[in-house]
């Protein structure tokens, strides 16, 4: 494992900061959050002109077939800017759900003429995949039942409905038994929704190994998680060097290079963990990363607060964006508690008695 981006990666990552600095600073996202949260517009240019979507999707199936890493990289951009954009939903976790069935549905999430959402929610986790969820299938393959807390349904032209093992997807019949009610969420640049199905159309397209796809959207969630750091560590450093008291930059004072320096520390760390997921994506790295990762970017986004002082309190700031998707991310496809808790059974470390 290296914890140096390739040259491959350094170009995407470029070309998506580029497109984001142009038409999703973070001043456009506090205007459209409390009206039309997700920006679709932005979603088709990363989609058809990056191909951001079809990255995970194999070449022969009408996508880039590139790896996770490459994956990570535009998630750790899409984290800087807390864009509002539907990636972790369709083109990470539904396009992982999808990939071992081959289905035709991966070529038009791949050129982003669709958007899926897994429906499951966004709490559940690799040690506990149905939490939130109470969906059956009849003998007609007609789905029924609830999913609470779903990220990214509202915006999505397919949902894929794991039951039982399975995976079903309701396509056109997204309007006859299926309603999707957008709830209150702390992360307004990421809104969940309760989906009800009301023997509903479906295609099963396969088998769904559900813990797997949770694990790995976990993994790459990381990622998100360190953009989200790195932003708030590096908003916060330029502040303090401009910012003046008492005749000289605050940043000159003791307390606050320290305050930063361990930030820093912590910050690299989380990089560390971010690239061993990806690199190795097994239940140990995956644990390991959102045990340590959930909490520096909860971490990173309250300094960044704090050290902005009274301008970091206000809605016109956009601090606050960054420290409500930390928070929302911090309890997303598992806690750092439901991770530490699994890690220790992992490496065999004794609970308490």
């Amino acid at each position: 494992m290296t914890l140096l981006y390739s040259d491959v990666e350094e170009e995407l990552r470029a070309a998506v900061r580029g497109l984001l600095a142009d038409r999703c600073p973070p001043a456009a996202v506090l205007k459209r959050i409390e009206s039309e949260p997700y920006d679709l517009d932005l979603w088709k240019t990363l989609a058809g002109e990056i191909g951001v979507a079809g990255l995970l999707v194999p070449e022969e199936l009408g996508g880039a077939g590139a790896s996770a890493s490459e994956v990570a990289v535009v998630l750790e951009e899409l984290g800087r800017g807390v864009a509002p954009v539907p990636f972790l939903t369709s083109s990470v976790l539904a396009t992982r759900a999808l990939l071992p069935t081959r289905d035709a549905l991966l070529g038009e999430l791949a050129e982003g003429r669709l958007t899926a959402a897994l429906a499951v929610s966004f709490a559940a986790s690799p040690y506990a995949p149905e939490r939130g969820a109470s969906v059956s299938v009849d003998g007609d393959g007609r789905l029924s039942g609830t999913v609470t807390g779903v990220a990214g349904a509202e915006v999505a032209d397919v949902l894929l409905v794991p039951v039982g093992g399975d995976l079903y997807a309701v396509e056109d019949g997204m309007a006859q038994g299926v309603t999707v009610e957008v709830v209150s969420s702390l992360d307004l640049t990421r809104p969940v929704a309760t989906v009800t199905l009301r023997r509903a159309r479906a295609r099963r397209v396969g088998a769904c190994d559900l813990a797997g796809v949770l694990r790995f959207g976990a993994g790459l969630l990381a990622s998100e998680q360190l953009g989200v750091a790195e932003w708030c560590l590096d908003t916060t450093l330029a502040y303090v060097k401009e910012r003046h008291q008492f005749a000289r930059p605050i940043g000159s004072f003791q307390a606050i290079k320290h305050r930063l320096a361990d930030l820093w520390l912590d910050v690299v760390r989380a990089r560390a963990a971010a690239r061993s997921s990806v690199a190795d994506s097994s239940s140990i790295s995956v644990a390991v990363a959102q045990s340590w990762n959930a909490g520096v970017a909860v971490h990173a986004a309250e300094e960044a607060l704090q050290l902005h002082g009274g301008i970091g309190m206000t809605w016109e700031h956009p601090v606050h964006l960054y420290l409500k998707r930390a928070k929302a991310t911090e309890i997303a496809l598992g806690t750092p508690g439901d991770h530490r808790e699994a890690l220790a059974s992992m490496v065999d470390v004794p609970g308490p008695a």
